[in-house]
């Protein structure tokens, strides 16, 4: 049922029957991605959608039908009233969102709220490359109170690097187009930045050009690999920690300046784990991960980016159509998502960081054999960035206690 991978853990070694003999139950669901399009117009070298080894997208409609989006709607609301949700969120992903339409996405952000009981805040927004942020899809994703997330890769030179079209043409200056209308009369849906660490980018540069539309947050991904196709310049046997490195000059020039001109997700979720908080991201902490990603065609999916781990790694086998969400909940790869330390391997159990990386990205983990039973590929830059940012944060702590009470 679950495909390629199924001899490799999760899917093999995982024992769920136990858990639930001894009373574990899964965390609802609370965050849908819904992959309205599932084509693009950019042709970014680095994407997991089309430049993994996942291909699927190819044998999947281009925009989500109506028949899809209106079961997934019913399964949403069932799920609400199923555990008496308070709030959901619901992400428009992609491909490129946008590029279904206005009245394409009006109309399903409405199909969508209207279904969900009224007792259930439904938070929408979505993630888009910013080229179709025009006035008019500006107004009416303000007249549908949609949020906007941007993929910015900093300035011209570092963004035109990776985000380019499909002739080769960089993409910043039509980006920076859309994120100046979003954070101008529309700066009330901006929801923030994501940028992918590259290596080539000049750290300090990247998180200024970053500051120019002012975000209300910034979110720095670490580029998808794994243990058998690591990320560019890691190494796989040890031998530096360049990521690391880079996220430190980061931090330390955003966490010394002297008012606080963003958030940066990242940082602020290690911080708030090392200080005795809950994380709220995939990435950091062992929390459990509360997301489920509907596809075009209907199929329930777990986080996409596990597209870069092998053909069909983030498939549950699942629809709409044929299967609640509480069905999802059971899928081998869900469960390992919420089991916190049991989902760690046993060379994180010694390790002093080990609640606060909680294992780093799932997708990173994936090891031919082995499945996701495994430390990340970035471990040793996860190590280095944490422990900088807790001994920082442990100073400062210190400094800022009474003499007398030290």
């Amino acid at each position: 049922m679950f495909g390629a991978g199924s001899g490799e853990w999760p899917s093999h070694g995982l024992d769920i029957p136990m858990l639930k003999a001894r009373g574990w139950r899964p965390v609802p669901f609370s965050e849908f991605v819904l992959k309205i399009h599932g084509r693009c117009n950019l042709a970014c070298d680095y994407c997991y959608v089309y430049e993994s080894a996942d291909q699927s997208w190819r044998d999947r409609p281009a925009a989500m039908p109506t028949e899809v989006l209106d079961a997934t709607a019913a399964r949403v609301a069932e799920h609400v009233r199923s555990h008496a949700l308070a709030d959901v969120a619901i992400v428009l992903h992609g491909g490129e969102p946008l590029l279904a339409g206005r009245a394409a996405i009006a109309a399903s952000v409405d199909r969508l709220r209207a279904a969900v009981p009224s007792s259930c805040d439904v938070e929408v927004s979505m993630q888009t490359n910013g080229v179709l942020l025009t006035d008019t899809m500006l107004a009416m994703l303000d007249e549908h109170d949609v949020g906007v997330s941007v993929s910015l890769d900093g300035d011209r030179e570092g963004h035109d690097r990776h985000r380019l079209r499909a002739n080769g043409r960089g993409s910043h200056a039509e980006v920076m187009r859309g994120l100046n209308r979003l954070a101008g009369s529309h700066r009330r849906l901006y929801g923030g930045l994501l940028c992918t660490v590259d290596l080539d980018n000049d750290p300090i540069r990247t998180y200024e050009a970053l500051l120019e539309t002012s975000p209300p947050r910034i979110d720095f991904l670490l580029p998808h690999g794994t243990w058998a196709v690591p990320p560019p310049r890691r190494p796989v046997n040890g031998g530096g920690t360049p990521y690391a490195d880079w996220l430190i000059a980061v931090f330390d020039r955003w966490y010394r300046a002297p008012r606080k001109e963003t958030g940066v997700r990242l940082f602020e979720e290690i911080m708030n784990v090392l200080l005795g908080g809950q994380s709220r991201s995939e990435n950091v902490g062992l929390s459990p991960v509360a997301m489920l990603v509907v596809d075009t065609d209907g199929t329930l999916q777990q986080v996409d980016s596990l597209k870069t781990s092998y053909a069909g790694a983030p498939e549950t086998g699942l629809t709409v159509f044929d299967h609640s969400f509480d069905d999802a909940l059971w899928h081998p790869g869900v469960v390992a998502r919420q089991i916190g330390r049991a989902a760690l391997p046993g060379t994180c159990a010694a390790c002093a960081v080990r609640d606060v990386c909680g294992g780093g990205a799932y997708a990173h983990r994936y090891r031919a054999g082995s499945g996701y039973l495994n430390p990340s590929v970035y471990c040793p830059d996860l190590l280095k960035l944490i422990g900088h940012i807790g001994r920082t944060v442990e100073r400062d702590l210190a400094l800022a206690q009474p003499s007398g009470t030290r």
